[in-house]
């Protein structure tokens, strides 16, 4: 053969073999979106009602009188009871139906598994500008409708009581730009240099100081706040108040720790966020004097679902493209950012829900997880441009950029690992 069929060759396999593993990863994922299905309970309803004066029931049976030994009562009231058969003599509920309720239940953790695996098993398939475009399928459709579906599942009122609601979005924002740079960013780097010098170079000890002046994320905690039951409207409303706010407060820090002359393109990030969240929302918003809302309602369930599989989207792409890119750091240095990083977020996740969830708040369980999630998380669709038109040049630059590119996998993961506590912890508060 020739060297030229060979090459030809050689590349089609490849070709053929990444566009394997795409089909196999989303027949992955829509299958089990459908296996996700709660299952259906089976057999008759009774209906029961008691005769005060001779304390006998009076039963009608819409099926067969016969119940197994699955079947289930329920009191409403003093006087009514009604009674589900269970399906048969079954005494308990098949494998198949307890593997459907695990994976339901833990749908981030074994979606998270699933992405992250193919991301490391093909890193060039899912990262940015590979045959399958995630960027443009995951990072911008995608992202636009979770902010439409946000818009279209919010009240007006709703949205408008968050904004108006100006202690907690103060108290958030000041966590955002006052807290993360003054108490953890300052403290952290000082005590690194002085007591542990060795351990991360002087570019990387920048870096985190940089990161911890960026606004919040654009989309992921919205996503997050939705998946954990959290309030939407306040997590939305910060999202843009940190994003609109970062254009101003982030180069005013940065210029008060490094010193530099500043200069940002206001007008083209005031579109972009604009674009990229506002109009979705306001679609959105414009949609539910449509037939559009009561199809949303119908299918809510759906609509939830789709969000978290965009999430579980964002992730792959991330993961693929830190796995195809690297970020040019040494082992030593990279095990430490992996273990301060996770740390990091963590302590100030959870710190920052205690804090809103105290009574001296006085706010919602779902406001007090929507401020913690708010309040911890790093932007880096906002915050990559950011440093690269700050630092043009720089010699540091890759070095200023890494903390950035590692937390915003690990916000993805540690935050939906910790969805299911968020989850319960603002059902029980409903109940």
């Amino acid at each position: 053969s020739s060297p030229c069929f060979v090459k030809v060759h050689y590349y089609w396999s490849k070709s053929i073999t990444k566009m394997k593993a795409a089909a196999l990863f989303l027949l992955l994922l829509s299958s089990t979106s459908a296996f996700l299905r709660a299952p259906s309970n089976n057999g008759p309803v009774a209906s029961c009602r008691v005769n005060n004066s001779q304390k006998q029931p009076r039963c009608a049976f819409p099926g067969p009188s016969h119940f197994g030994t699955n079947d289930g009562l329920r009191v409403a009231g003093d006087d009514v009871v009604s009674i589900r058969g269970g399906g048969g003599d079954a005494a308990s509920p098949s494998i198949v139906a307890k593997s459907r309720a695990f994976v339901s239940k833990n749908f981030f953790l074994i979606g998270m598994g699933v992405a992250v695996s193919f991301a490391k098993l093909l890193p060039e398939l899912g990262k940015n500008g590979s045959i399958l475009r995630p960027e443009l399928f995951i990072g911008k459709y995608g992202v636009t409708i979770i902010f439409l579906l946000s818009g279209l599942s919010l009240k007006l009122s709703e949205l408008t009581n968050a904004a108006a609601n100006l202690k907690l979005n103060g108290l958030i924002q000041l966590m955002t730009f006052g807290a993360w740079p003054f108490l953890v960013g300052v403290p952290l780097t000082k005590g690194l240099e002085l007591f542990a010098p060795s351990l991360l170079s002087k570019p990387l000890l920048e870096g985190l100081l940089i990161l911890t002046c960026l606004p919040t994320t654009i989309n992921m905690c919205i996503i997050l706040t939705s998946a954990s039951g959290g309030n939407v409207a306040t997590s939305l409303c910060n999202t843009v108040i940190s994003n609109m706010a970062g254009i101003f407060l982030t180069p005013a820090l940065l210029l008060r720790f490094f010193g530099t002359t500043i200069e940002l393109p206001f007008f083209e990030l005031v579109s972009k966020l604009c674009n990229k969240v506002l109009l979705p929302v306001a679609v959105g918003q414009a949609l539910r004097a449509t037939p559009v809302k009561e199809f949303y309602t119908k299918h809510s369930s759906f609509f939830k679902r789709l969000q978290e599989v965009v999430l579980l989207g964002i992730v792959w792409n991330a993961f693929c493209n830190a796995f195809s890119k690297g970020l040019g750091l040494d082992l030593g240095n990279a095990i430490t950012l992996f273990t301060i990083l996770p740390l990091l977020h963590i302590g100030s996740l959870m710190t920052f829900f205690t804090f809103f969830k105290s009574k001296l708040m006085n706010v919602s369980p779902g406001e007090a997880v929507a401020a913690a999630f708010c309040s911890s998380h790093k932007t880096l669709a906002f915050g990559l441009p950011l440093i690269n038109t700050i630092f043009e040049g720089n010699p540091n630059l890759a070095a200023y950029c890494a903390p950035l590119m590692l937390i915003h996998p690990l916000q993805l993961v540690l935050g939906s690992l910790l969805v299911p506590y968020f989850k319960t912890y603002t059902e029980e508060s409903q109940e």
